[in-house]
């Protein structure tokens, strides 16, 4: 990726839905070299999709939970399964140490957290702390100057 890459990659990160016209104003060239520049990156896989960022509570899901999920022996997949068809588990990473899985769900209530973790219950042991606020969202790691090695 080149420095311009890097300014568009940028520029898609905070604002996905900046219009061809702006972002190519914003990296100094013509549109149809933007568009496929952004083609190329998205080909490239260094554009994976695009997407919105909804507000968990406004959706009725006032409460957020980090699940941390130690499977029981031999369940591994039975628990990998049950985390994909979790819906109020909105992301999930397969992690080293003490536990395998580190899940992030939403809930309505506390009622809810328990009845969304009863299965894995038979499964798994869990460690849930509440999320009080998010001090960062997700966001890019900083992008590597191209010209620095």
């Amino acid at each position: 990726m080149d420095r311009i890459d890097h300014k568009i990659v940028a520029a898609m990160s905070s604002h996905s839905r900046i219009a061809i016209k702006d972002l190519a104003a914003l990296v100094n060239m013509a549109p149809p070299s933007v568009a496929e520049r952004l083609k190329r990156l998205e080909e490239r896989g260094v554009i994976e999709g695009y997407t919105i960022i909804a507000s968990p509570a406004s959706l009725g899901y006032p409460l957020q939970a980090i699940v941390r999920i130690n499977p029981l022996p031999g369940a591994m997949r039975a628990v990998e399964r049950l985390i994909e068809d979790t819906p109020q588990i909105i992301e999930c990473d397969r992690v080293t140490g003490e536990d395998c899985f580190h899940a992030r769900l939403c809930c309505r209530s506390m009622d809810d957290l328990d009845r969304i973790l009863e299965p894995f219950h038979e499964l798994a042991r869990t460690n849930t702390a509440l999320v009080k606020s998010q001090a960062v969202r997700r966001r890019l790691p900083p992008l590597a100057d191209p010209h620095s090695a």
